[in-house]
Parts: structure tokens; C-alpha cells; sequence
């Protein structure tokens, strides 16, 4: 029996529900008794097919009308349609789908940081091995990546590019495409109207891979400490299940996990560091400044003197992140006072890319935010500061990504970081100690000018 080629698009190297499947069930009995197509179990022994979970407390019973029994379903991934006991997943088994090759249209030139880890990224896809690649904000690591992504894509081969960030991802994508313009790419994420999921160059968040199985023959995962991913061990296993068995899986990070960055050292990870920005410029140094009781302030409709003087004193566009949307909503009226020409923006906000795009043109001067854009954004000339710098928000990670906004582009390489706190917490202290000890290193390696 000839297959379906659009059925073989739609489902190669993705395992879905057959609600997902926009074909007459004829078509797809056909293809299950020819052998094109097999089912695998939604839930077995207490674990998700889809999205590998297996905490109980993820799993909940409803009354099913299907089965007319009590199933187990899957929270975790509910977003993504229901996954329950009595529910199948259906996966490609037919002939693999075939690309053309295609090459790397970048033209850009790598400084020698940039080289050395490039090569080990591709040696890594060569070798169908793990790398990982840790660079410090603003090293230029998206295009070291690119000789990787090249040697696959000129082999035929499959590559995904994920992020948990779906702000990453958009960032991201017209700069791989200019790269790549000649391979078939897809950009995925929650809200995406992007259905290409045949193309050979994948760019998705990070829970985009829960639907994929055995379809890559690379991935590379950009900024593996951020939030969800780095504690959501569903998603780390998705990045595990999307791969093939013999393929190569890149990480890319400023923040390695203390272990990670033990091990690199040790020579016990494939990887490289990168210390110092490809401007040769140092990372911004963050300084602190106590606000005392900022939330009691606000309460009772008051701006903390010190934060009085950053905005009165302040000529540069900024970045003015808190902790929590409510407290930002709270601070932003006051705040307007004395500097009018501020907008907010959060993760939920419908003109969250508007007003980021009004900031990098210079309509208007900063932005109250979450830790939203603590990833992904590039201004020039941007100025940072934390409010409530000690909230558990502000891990070491964010503080460092937070930071790390700053003296981006080597016109303007400096820039203010200022934590504004009620009391220091260990979270600033090592972040501040991340950056001075990779400046320390890259002066030593002599990366600075």
C-alpha cells in the first residue's frame, strides 16, 4: 500500500493524540494494518508517554466516557490535550522522511574564543556526543553553534534548537533563518501558528519537545539553567527522548549548575568555557545598595530615597526588574512621578514585545519588569537595577542573566548594575563573585583589552 505522504509529515518523529491528527480515520486504519503507523500506550506503569512524568501527585482520575471507567490522566502535560490510560499515542513507523542538504549562508567572522568553541560543538556533532558550552553573557555563543548546525544540515540530518524561553526562541529565530535560508525551519512554541512539523531546522521551547520522539539527530539546548527547565526533570528527559539513539546534544548556558561547572573542570563534561564577551570588553560588575523596607514604602505610596536618586539621576534607557507582577503594578504610579516616561511589562502582557521594541527605539526611557526579560533582550547603552534583590526570586542564575543585559554592544560596552536590597542574601553574593571570577579569568587568558 502507497502511504500518505502528508500523514508521514505531520507524524514522522512525534508521537500524538489522535485528536492531533487532521486525517479520516480510514486513512489512518489503513496505515496502522499496512505498518506505516503504530499506537503506544498514553499511560503505562504509573509513567507518561508523552511527557515522561511519573510524580504521582501529577496524576489525577476522571470519569471517562470512552472506556466508562475511572482514568488516570496526566496533569503535567494537560495543556497539551489529555493523555490518560485508555488513550493512545500514535508514532511513525514507515519510511523516514529525507532532506536535502543545505549549507550556512553566515558571514560573519569568530573571534578566537568564539573558534576554539565552535570547533568543539562540531566535533561533538561529528562524534554524535554531549558538549556542553558555557560562555558568559554576551560571548556570542548563537553563532558558534552555527559550523555544528551547518555539518548536520549539509548530512541530511535533523537539528532542533530549544530553549525554555519562548522570548529566546523569537529572539532567536530571523537570526538562524538569515543563517540558514535554504532549509526547511520551523518556529514552535504555545501560541505559534507555525504547523511546518516536517521542517529539518526545529526552533522551539523547550515543552514543544514533549511531542517529539526519536526525531533528531541534533539538539541543542540554549540557556539549560533557566526556569522551567532546569527543575522540571520532565523537560530534561524530553530533550533525551526527542534525540535519536546515536546523536549529539549540545548545552549552552551562562549559569552552569555548580556541578556541571566541577565536572568541566575536572575534564569529567565535554565542554568549553568562554570568559570574556567577543567585544573584549568585562561583564558589567554589579554593585549593591540597601533600599531598607521598599514594600513598606510602596504600601503606603512612597519611593524609597535611594531608588529616588537612581531615577532622577538616570540618562541611559533602563531596566527596572521586581520580584512579583502585584509589587510592580504597585510601584509603577509612584514611579511615573518622577520619571513619566516608563512603562511595565510582565509575561502575560499582550503588548510585551511592543513596548520592549519602544524601549530599543528609544520611545520611551525604561521599563518596570519581571524576571521576563532577565534572558534574550539586547539594548544598547541599557542601564539595570533589582528591586528587592534579596527575594527568593533572584537566584544566583537570574541575578547573573539580569546583569549580563548590560554593555552588550561594543559601541557602548559599560553600563550601571546596581542591586537594590534590605538585607544581602548568598544568591547576590555569588552572582556577584560568578562575574568578577570569569573577568579574573579572561584577563588572565588575556580576552581583555
Amino acid at each position: 500500500m502507497p502511504f500518505s505522504v502528508e500523514l508521514q509529515k505531520h507524524l514522522f518523529g512525534r508521537a500524538l493524540l489522535l485528536v492531533e491528527l487532521p486525517f479520516d480515520m480510514e486513512i489512518i486504519t489503513q496505515h496502522l494494518e499496512a505498518g506505516y503507523v503504530q499506537t503506544i500506550s498514553g499511560i503505562e506503569n504509573g509513567r507518561c508517554g508523552r511527557c515522561s512524568n511519573e510524580d504521582d501527585t501529577l496524576f489525577a482520575k476522571f470519569p471517562c466516557y470512552r472506556c466508562g471507567h475511572d482514568c488516570t490522566y496526566c496533569r503535567h502535560c494537560i495543556m497539551m490535550g489529555r493523555v490518560s490510560t485508555c488513550t493512545d499515542l500514535y508514532i511513525w513507523t514507515g519510511p523516514s522522511l529525507t532532506w536535502e542538504a543545505s549549507r550556512c549562508h553566515w558571514v560573519g567572522q569568530l573571534s578566537l574564543q568564539q573558534q576554539e568553541a565552535s570547533d568543539k560543538i562540531a566535533a561533538a556533532v561529528q562524534e554524535n556526543k554531549e558538549c556542553l558550552l558555557w560562555a558568559v553573557t554576551g560571548a556570542g555563543k548563537t553563532e558558534t553553534v552555527f559550523r555544528g548546525i551547518a555539518l548536520a544540515l549539509g548530512e541530511g540530518k535533523r537539528v532542533a534548537l530549544a530553549c525554555p524561553r519562548v522570548d529566546v526562541i523569537l529572539e532567536l529565530a530571523p537570526r538562524i533563518e538569515a543563517a540558514f535560508p535554504k532549509a526547511t525551519m520551523a518556529v514552535l512554541h504555545g501560541t505559534s501558528e507555525d504547523r511546518n512539523f516536517s521542517a529539518q531546522l526545529v526552533l522551539a521551547t523547550t515543552h514543544q519537545l514533549f511531542r517529539y520522539r526519536e526525531a533528531f539527530d541534533v539538539i541543542i539546548v540554549d540557556e539549560v539553567d533557566a526556569f522551567p527547565f532546569s527543575a522540571d526533570r520532565s523537560l530534561q528527559l524530553a530533550v533525551t527522548k526527542a534525540a535519536k539513539s546515536e546523536s549529539a546534544i549540545i548545552f549552552l548556558t551562562a549559569t552552569p549548575t555548580p556541578k556541571w561547572q566541577q565536572e568541566l573542570f575536572q575534564d569529567k563534561r565535554n565542554g568549553i568555557l568562554i570568559p570574556a564577551r567577543f567585544h573584549r570588553h568585562p561583564n558589567p560588575e554589579p554593585t549593591t545598595k540597601w533600599i531598607g523596607n521598599w514594600r513598606k514604602a510602596f504600601s503606603s505610596g512612597k519611593i524609597p530615597k535611594v531608588l529616588q536618586r537612581f531615577l532622577a539621576e538616570q540618562k541611559q534607557p533602563f531596566l527596572l526588574f521586581f520580584p512579583h507582577i502585584a509589587l510592580m503594578v504597585q510601584a509603577l504610579p509612584l514611579i511615573r512621578q518622577i520619571a513619566p516616561d516608563v512603562l511595565s511589562v510582565h509575561a502575560e502582557d499582550p503588548e510585551r514585545k511592543e513596548k520592549v521594541m519602544q524601549l530599543r527605539n528609544g520611545q520611551i526611557q525604561g521599563l518596570l519588569t519581571t524576571t521576563i526579560l532577565e534572558r534574550g533582550i539586547t539594548i544598547k547603552g541599557l542601564d539595570v537595577a533589582v528591586i528587592g534583590a534579596e527575594d527568593r526570586t533572584f537566584t544566583e542564575a537570574a541575578l547573573v542573566q539580569i546583569a549580563g543585559r548590560v554593555g552588550r554592544d561594543p559601541a557602548q560596552p559599560f553600563g550601571k548594575v546596581i542591586f537594590f536590597h534590605h538585607g544581602k542574601t548568598r544568591e547576590m553574593v555569588t552572582a556577584i563573585r560568578h562575574i568578577q571570577k570569569n573577568n579574573r579569568l579572561a584577563k588572565q587568558r588575556g580576552l581583555l583589552d
